[in-house]
């Protein structure tokens, strides 16, 4: 008898709308489960909440330039720098050619600032109150609009270049991204605008950004996007590799190049 493993009749395109998939709905449900503790005020949620919010708070009171710095830091990393990176990746992507994945990188950012909106009106929450804060911030508290911008603008990003990286490039890549993302969470709780479940709950809703965009593209346009990573790689290739092959020969198929496009929660999701 002939025994086979299932595993092996799914294509790379099968595994990658399956990773997405588990991102997209793995997040919506442990989403959903914080924002009933959220709403419901699960005392030991709270507690974390308002026990680090007002340990922060004592630390920066009467620490004026720790706090300004702090502030330059979510300043710089704040939603509209986020979406700005991700226009102008968008539009240097449509003008060489991957449209498709341009169009990605656009709907992420759109998708991102569209749901952000919907989850704080919908959830509706107050801010931290102090009758002395260091910082001021509009706009209802859950999710963090900032968290949640740093983390899909920096997985996008890490995407963007992880067929172009060396094994050390891809670590250094996504350490800067994880630290990027920790660092500007951390500056919403240290300026007192934030509550810590605020800042994951922004992490979870751009999890599920990031995977959902992904699902649907792929399911619309199968295999577009891995196609744009080759167009991407080829006309971001030293010019002197490039007049080495003739532009009317077919790019080779190279099952391996199409396995590594699955890879990355980036370029191919």
């Amino acid at each position: 008898m002939h025994l086979t493993n299932s595993s092996s009749s799914l294509t790379p395109r099968d595994r990658h709308l399956l990773r997405h998939t588990a991102l997209a709905v793995g997040c919506t449900a442990l989403f959903a489960v914080l924002a009933a503790l959220v709403q419901t005020a699960w005392s030991p949620l709270a507690g974390l909440d308002q026990g680090w919010i007002d340990g922060m708070h004592d630390y920066a009171r009467d620490r004026r330039v720790w706090v300004a710095s702090v502030q330059m830091l979510s300043d710089i990393g704040g939603t509209i720098t986020m979406r700005t990176l991700l226009g102008v990746a968008a539009v240097w992507l449509w003008l060489i050619g991957a449209r498709v994945l341009a169009s990605w990188v656009a709907a992420q950012a759109l998708v991102g600032w569209g749901l952000l909106w919907v989850l704080k009106l919908s959830f509706d929450r107050p801010r931290p109150h102090f009758t002395d804060p260091v910082a001021h911030a509009g706009g209802p508290a859950f999710p963090s609009g900032h968290a949640m911008a740093s983390a899909i603008t920096c997985a996008v990003l890490v995407g963007l270049v992880w067929h172009r990286a060396s094994r050390g490039g891809r670590i250094t890549a996504c350490s800067i991204a994880a630290l990027t993302v920790l660092t500007i969470g951390w500056t919403r709780i240290a300026l007192g605008v934030h509550w810590p479940s605020d800042v994951l709950g922004g992490w979870l809703a751009a999890g599920f950004v990031l995977g959902s965009v992904t699902v649907v593209v792929e399911l619309r346009r199968p295999g577009a996007l891995a196609r744009d990573v080759r167009r991407v790689n080829w006309r971001t290739r030293p010019r002197v590799q490039r007049v080495l092959v003739s532009p009317t020969a077919p790019v080779p198929y190279d099952p391996a190049f199409e396995e590594a496009v699955d890879r990355p929660d980036g370029a191919a999701g």
